[in-house]
């Protein structure tokens, strides 16, 4: 069978890209709390990145270029990207990168279990290079009404199911990262039911954008980013792709996540990206691009419809969507 790779709609060529020199609209917080706090979190991230020097998978990167995945708009810069971070492990605020550092990723096994012909643990490392890893250039929307543009370095989270052979009787895969309150000081916050949780049908594991992350910008992922191993799931809001996992499951019955559990009304476990279906606090109708600071419309799956509508035809649609 030959396949033929018909250029996306939301692809244009990358020869439009944004100098990285491109300013950065900061919060109104950061600007309250003056330019130490940026100063520090810039450093942060190029410690960070130096730290990766010695990752014993540093070898496998950059990785080959998946041309298949391309981008409509720039990409976002590296300095931009480590800087602005969900990872509420180490604080509610974006600029977390300082506080990631206190992330130890090794050793890092990974308990892969549930309806699975045979329950395992696995070192990272080890898996890491049982994968055929390579790059894709990806957005990421943000429930918050962001955006931003990524190239991922990783492995389609449909190998990592083969290589797990769950039984006929799984009907989801639910994610879980860490429990160290003692390295993530926001673990110690009650009011969030700590570990994080997340999970996705088999179909949409199954499903060629869904990606398992190991690196980022050609080198193993940051720490702010979720190292060592994320996901990400481009037509889903940022929070369905779950950072820094320890335990993949394959259940029978959809997994509650953790924002899910917090306030469903507001959360749901679909979380595809949808402009006409505002969140209960703001609009989703349009998008903040966080290194040009331009708004720009929101598209239907976060523009990936062609590759994911077909999960989801004949269901009800708003259960779909925030």
């Amino acid at each position: 069978m030959v396949f033929i790779h018909r250029r996306p709609t939301w692809a244009i060529a990358e020869h439009l890209a944004t100098p990285e020199s491109a300013f950065l609209n900061r919060r109104a917080l950061l600007q309250s709390m003056g330019l130490g706090m940026a100063t520090a979190a810039m450093f942060a991230g190029t410690r960070g990145a130096r730290a990766q020097d010695a990752d014993p998978t540093a070898d496998l990167y950059p990785a080959k270029k998946n041309e298949a995945y391309t981008l409509d708009r720039s990409l976002t810069p590296e300095k931009i990207n480590a800087n602005y971070n969900n990872f509420y492990e180490y604080g509610t605020y974006k600029e977390i990168a300082a506080n990631a550092q206190e992330l130890k990723t090794r050793p890092w096994d990974l308990e892969i279990g549930g309806l699975v012909e045979k329950p395992m643990t696995i070192g990272f490392d080890d898996l890491v290079r049982k994968m055929p890893l390579e790059s894709r250039l990806y957005r990421h929307r943000c429930v918050e009404a962001w955006s931003m543009t990524i190239p991922w370095t990783g492995f389609p989270l449909k190998d990592l199911v083969a290589f797990a052979k769950p039984t006929s009787a799984a009907k989801f895969v639910r994610f879980e990262t860490f429990l160290d309150p003692a390295m993530a000081p926001g673990q110690n916050d009650f009011l969030y039911p700590w570990p994080y949780v997340e999970g996705v049908t088999m179909a949409e594991a199954a499903n060629d954008l869904a990606f398992v992350v190991t690196g980022a910008y050609d080198k193993p992922l940051l720490k702010q980013f979720g190292a060592p191993i994320r996901i990400a799931l481009p037509w889903k809001y940022g929070f369905k792709s779950i950072k820094s996992i320890r335990k993949i499951e394959f259940v029978e019955e959809q997994p509650e996540g953790l924002w899910q559990a917090i306030q469903p009304s507001e959360y749901g476990f679909w979380a595809n990206v949808n402009p006409k279906v505002p969140h209960p606090r703001w609009s989703q109708a349009m998008e903040r691009v966080l290194h040009t600071g331009d708004r720009v419309p929101t598209l239907l799956f976060n523009g990936y419809g062609e590759q994911v509508a077909g999960l989801y035809k004949g269901m009800d649609e708003s259960t779909l969507y925030m």
